[in-house]
């Protein structure tokens, strides 16, 4: 019996899109890929800024966003693996992250200082 092998070409990502629940990776061959934001614990508790600073790396075959020390490749995407992360080194890095306060809760702080 013969067994052939294809040689599958992964595409390069060139756009990144990441909403409050959803990344979405436009790819250099006309696709786009969407993924639950909730697959990447790190970008689910990411702020609007953090999300939005990302780079590509190795000509595309991953995204970087340095703020949150998150690699995401093209391949594991497509492939449908979500975060790789232990339940452990997640809560380490979400316990050293500074608490973030949001516009209400601020307006609620300077009303009781008022």
């Amino acid at each position: 019996m013969r067994i052939s092998v294809v040689e599958i070409e992964v595409p390069n990502a060139e756009r990144v899109m990441v909403t409050e629940d959803t990344l979405s990776v436009d790819l250099n061959d006309g696709r786009t890929i969407s993924v639950p934001l909730a697959w990447f614990p790190r970008l689910l508790h990411a702020s609007r800024q953090e999300r939005k600073n990302w780079r590509l790396i190795g000509k595309g075959q991953g995204i970087h966003w340095e703020d949150l020390d998150e690699d995401i490749s093209v391949e594991g995407l497509l492939a449908g693996k979500p975060s790789g992360e232990s339940q452990s080194s997640f809560q380490e890095w979400l316990s050293g992250r500074k608490p973030r306060l949001t516009n209400r809760s601020r307006r609620r702080r300077k009303a009781r200082r008022a």
